[in-house]
Formats: structure tokens, C-alpha cells, sequence
């Protein structure tokens, strides 16, 4: 049985990355910890950790996106009332399925960014014409809260 050493994962890793990872949990299962190739565990492990930081801050943006225009785009409210909201559910339950104690912190810690981003997209959406709040008007409990909405007054 041919073995790899840490050159030729290294190597595997240019030209097949799918069969360096299986390469490399093979090594893992197998305490051969000499033999790996570490340069690159690290960097895949990094990538890991911002695409679910990605992931989960794309997911509690589009709930704030969907809470603010739900709650002051009244010329369109009507018409997308009930889209904003199923959106609003479909992203909470994906943002449930993928957060972790040390995402959520996450989020809690960059929730003043999201919120920007969010305000951003929907000041543009709406044409600049509605006075959305500077600040984020949800707290952080309300935005993962599967039953809660704004007030509709």
C-alpha cells in the first residue's frame, strides 16, 4: 500500500483537493500526524471558519432586510406582506440550523455590521425615500424569535 508523506499531499493538494481532504482525514484517523500536511489543514480550517461566519451573517442580514421592509415599506406592504414573512421564517430556520454557540457570539458581537449592511440594501431597494432607523431597531433574542414579528400598526 503506497503511503503519502507530507510532499506529496502537499503536492495532491494543487491538482485534487477533494482527495487531499480524504487523504488528510485519513491521516487524522490514523494518528499520523508527521505525515501531514499542516500548511494547508491550517488554511482549509480558516476557510471553514469564515464561510460559516459567512453563511450565518448572510442569513441574519436577510431577516433584518425582510423586518425592515415588512415593518416601513408601507407603499409595498400589501403586495409582499406575506413574502417578507415566509422569508423571514425560511431564513430564520436556515440561520437555526447552522448556529453554534461560538456563531451566535458571533453574530452578537457583528450585529451593528449586519444591521448596516441590511440598511444599506434596503435603503437602495426602497429608493432612499423611507427614514429606516440608524440604529438596529430588533433585538438580537427578537431576530432568532421563529413567532415574532414588528408590531403592524
Amino acid at each position: 500500500m503506497k503511503t503519502l508523506n507530507e510532499t506529496n499531499l502537499k503536492n495532491l493538494y494543487e491538482s485534487d483537493e477533494h482527495l487531499w481532504l480524504e487523504e488528510t482525514i485519513k491521516l487524522l484517523k490514523e494518528n499520523r500526524l508527521n505525515d501531514l500536511d499542516i500548511e494547508h489543514l491550517i488554511e482549509e480550517l480558516e476557510s471553514l471558519g469564515k464561510r460559516d461566519k459567512n453563511r450565518v451573517s448572510s442569513f441574519l442580514e436577510q431577516i433584518i432586510r425582510h423586518l425592515l421592509l415588512l415593518q416601513y415599506w408601507e407603499a409595498e406592504k400589501d403586495r409582499n406582506r406575506n413574502h417578507w414573512r415566509a422569508e423571514i421564517q425560511s431564513f430564520r430556520t436556515q440561520l437555526r440550523k447552522y448556529l453554534t454557540t461560538n456563531l451566535q457570539n458571533y453574530l452578537i458581537e457583528e450585529l451593528d455590521n449586519i444591521y448596516d449592511d441590511a440598511l444599506e440594501y434596503v435603503q437602495e431597494k426602497t429608493g432612499f425615500t423611507i427614514d429606516f432607523p440608524e440604529q438596529c431597531p430588533y433585538s438580537f433574542e427578537e431576530l432568532l424569535n421563529k413567532k415574532w414579528l414588528p408590531s403592524q400598526d
